[in-house]
């Protein structure tokens, strides 16, 4: 496969102008590759009966690139130097300065702005992304959700009393860039745990509502990655917030409604079946594990380091990541976790292996490598995840790249969102 084929095609033409997007808590960008678009999918991943404008090109073999959006990603921020080195690394190569990726806590750089430094976020901004920090509300975790013990800057706070600097508050200083800024939308993603802690998903969506300018949140839903291609269990909830001045009138009526009709519903539609939930005509099968690692050479025979890289931390019988990956099935969720607990690749027959074919052909246990964990996510090859001079600060390892791939919304879940609000643009808007 080769998902690094220069395109030389000149892309279609999206209508409408560029819309640009100020990103939060970015990570190493899968919501900004999903809102930019312009990336290599599997074919299985696209629904031709639905989106049959989706490939704009045929990579050769199961691949397929997707087509670029209207939007622009004009400003990004994390804490993690990793997370920026890699977004830098990849989105330069997309044409995107490194200059507008910030390095630091969105508390600082609210009160940075507070204090003066106006230039600190752009203006003439349409859309807010961010997936604020999920460790507090993650049912992996230990679900202290508002009231965290973690800071800001992801570490342990000293005193016992809540804090709006808390990591679980971050929403909060989203919800002021918000209204700093006042975007005509902005998509929040957290993980499904959310939804089920006490009431925090009524409280974040009326926090939200009163951000500057006032802002229409429609009700929060769960998206399942594997019914729009991905070839992974992962669940997140999803936030809709619309600038009520912004909307046309019949936009802001029918986004009000208990039910909203579907031509103004801002969630896309499903493009194939894995829940019960997956609903409508013309779905197609889920996309199964093997699909997108089956061409990958094993690490040895490889020249790309992120297929070359894999945890080398011993099968302990129980626990998180000492399971195998079901090929026919949805990979499982990748985490952000330490590496030690990503699943295997295979297991030996002794640890209950059932790849026969693979282990009678010597093929070793291992644990999944870096770059099938991109994969599982649908990050493109040419997203480069380990790269030279770790340990000087200036590259990437193994390590890290793990982390800040089990951090990343799926690319092309971000995908789905951004065209259904390409699609409903002007019907929202008027432009």
């Amino acid at each position: 496969m080769d998902q690094q084929k220069t395109h030389t095609e000149a892309m279609p033409a999206t209508p409408g102008g560029q819309l640009s997007v100020l990103s939060l808590f970015s990570g190493c960008g899968g919501m900004d590759l999903g809102f930019e678009g312009d990336f290599a999918v599997l074919k299985a991943g696209v629904n031709p009966a639905i989106h049959p404008d989706w490939a704009v090109e045929d990579l050769g073999g199961t691949w397929c690139r997707l087509p670029k959006t209207r939007f622009h990603t004009i400003f990004a921020n994390d804490i993690r130097p990793d997370a920026k080195i890699a977004w830098t690394t990849y989105f330069g190569k997309k044409g995107l300065s490194g200059d507008c990726y910030r390095l630091g806590s969105i508390v600082d750089l609210v009160k940075g702005y507070r204090s003066g430094e106006r230039s600190i976020f752009p203006r003439e901004v349409d859309v807010i992304t961010g997936g604020f920090p999920c460790q507090d509300f993650s049912v992996a975790g230990k679900r202290q959700g508002f009231h965290s013990t973690k800071s800001h800057l992801g570490v342990e706070r000293q005193e016992d009393t809540p804090s709006i600097e808390s990591r679980g508050q971050l929403y909060m200083w989203m919800r002021e860039v918000i209204s700093i800024v006042q975007p005509k939308v902005f998509v929040a993603e957290n993980v499904k745990g959310l939804a089920n802690l006490e009431d925090v998903k009524e409280i974040i969506e009326r926090d939200f509502a009163h951000a500057g300018g006032g802002y229409l949140v429609v009700p929060a839903k769960i998206l399942h990655a594997a019914n729009y291609g991905v070839p992974q269990s992962r669940e997140r909830i999803i936030f809709y917030g619309f600038r009520r001045s912004a909307l046309r009138p019949e936009a802001l009526r029918m986004l009000s409604m208990p039910v909203i009709p579907p031509e103004y519903d801002p969630y896309p539609v499903c493009t194939h079946k894995y829940t019960p939930g997956a609903m409508g005509e013309g779905l197609q099968p889920f996309v199964p594990a093997l699909a997108c690692l089956e061409d990958l050479p094993e690490p040895p025979e490889s020249t790309d380091p992120a297929q070359q890289a894999y945890s080398k931390a011993k099968f302990v019988g129980r626990g998180q990541g000492q399971t195998e990956v079901n090929l026919l099935g949805v990979g499982p969720t990748i985490r952000s976790e330490h590496h030690g607990n990503i699943e295997y690749r295979r297991l030996s027959a002794a640890h209950g292996g059932k790849h026969g074919e693979e282990l009678a052909a010597g093929l070793p246990e291992r644990r999944l490598t870096v770059r099938e964990c991109a994969r599982l996510q649908t990050f493109p090859d040419d997203y480069d995840f380990v790269i030279s001079g770790a340990k000087r600060g200036e590259g990437l390892s193994g390590s890290n790249a793990y982390k800040i791939i089990g951090n990343a919304v799926p690319p092309l879940l971000a995908f789905h969102i951004a065209m259904r609000l390409q699609e409903n643009w002007e019907r929202y808007f008027g432009e």
